[in-house]
C-alpha cells in the first residue's frame, strides 16, 4: 500500500475529505506574499505565527524542497463575520495538527501541517514564538511562508479568487507535508 492509499482514511476520519495531493516542487514561494503579509494584514507583527516571527523566505523555500509529497486540503465556506471565520478556521486548524500528529505516529516522522489562516488557538496570541503558548500545537499559515497558495491551488485544478464581497463563500487551503 503506497503512501496515498495508506493516508486517505485518516484525512476522511478527520473531516478532510476534499484534499488533492500535489508534488511540493510546483508549489511556488515568494517574496510578493510576504510583502502581502507585511502591507495588508493585521496579523503582521502580532501573531507568533505569523510574519517576522517565521523564518526567511529563503529558509522556507529550503524547507519545502526538503519533502517530496504534500496534500492540499480544501474547505468552502461563507462566514458573515470575522470571529466566525477565525471560529471557523481554528477548527480547520485543529483537525490538520491532528492529522499531522496521526501522520507522524504512522511512521512519517517529517510530517509537517500548514494552517489554512493564522494561527487562533488562543483567545489571545502571545505575540512571539518565544512568548507563544501553544508551540507543540501551532503552525503557521502557507502565506506567512511565502507560499503562493492562489498558484498552488489552481496548478492542482481547485477554483480560488480574490473575494469582493465578505459575505461570499471563500476558498481556505492547508497543507500536509510528508515525507
Amino acid at each position: 500500500m503506497n503512501v496515498e492509499e495508506q493516508l486517505t482514511q485518516m484525512f476522511e476520519n478527520h473531516n478532510c475529505p476534499d484534499y488533492k495531493w500535489i508534488d511540493p516542487a510546483l508549489i511556488n514561494v515568494c517574496q510578493w506574499v510576504r510583502f502581502k503579509c507585511q502591507w495588508g494584514c493585521n496579523n503582521y507583527g502580532v501573531r507568533a505565527n505569523c510574519p517576522p516571527n517565521v523564518p526567511s523566505v529563503e529558509h522556507c523555500q529550503q524547507f519545502l524542497s526538503e519533502y517530496s509529497q504534500a496534500v492540499i486540503f480544501h474547505f468552502r465556506r461563507a462566514c458573515t463575520t470575522r470571529e466566525e471565520r477565525y471560529e471557523w478556521t481554528a477548527q480547520i486548524n485543529a483537525e490538520l495538527q491532528a492529522i499531522e500528529r496521526e501522520v507522524f505516529l504512522s511512521g512519517y516522522y517529517k510530517a509537517f501541517a500548514l494552517f489554512v489562516d493564522a494561527c487562533h488557538l488562543c483567545d489571545e496570541c502571545a505575540g512571539s514564538r518565544k512568548d507563544c503558548l501553544q508551540k507543540m500545537t501551532s503552525r503557521p499559515a502557507p502565506d506567512a511562508l511565502g507560499i503562493d497558495v492562489y498558484q498552488a491551488a489552481r496548478s492542482v485544478g481547485y477554483h480560488i479568487e480574490v473575494l469582493t464581497d465578505p459575505a461570499q463563500e471563500m476558498d481556505r487551503y492547508g497543507f500536509l507535508l510528508i515525507e
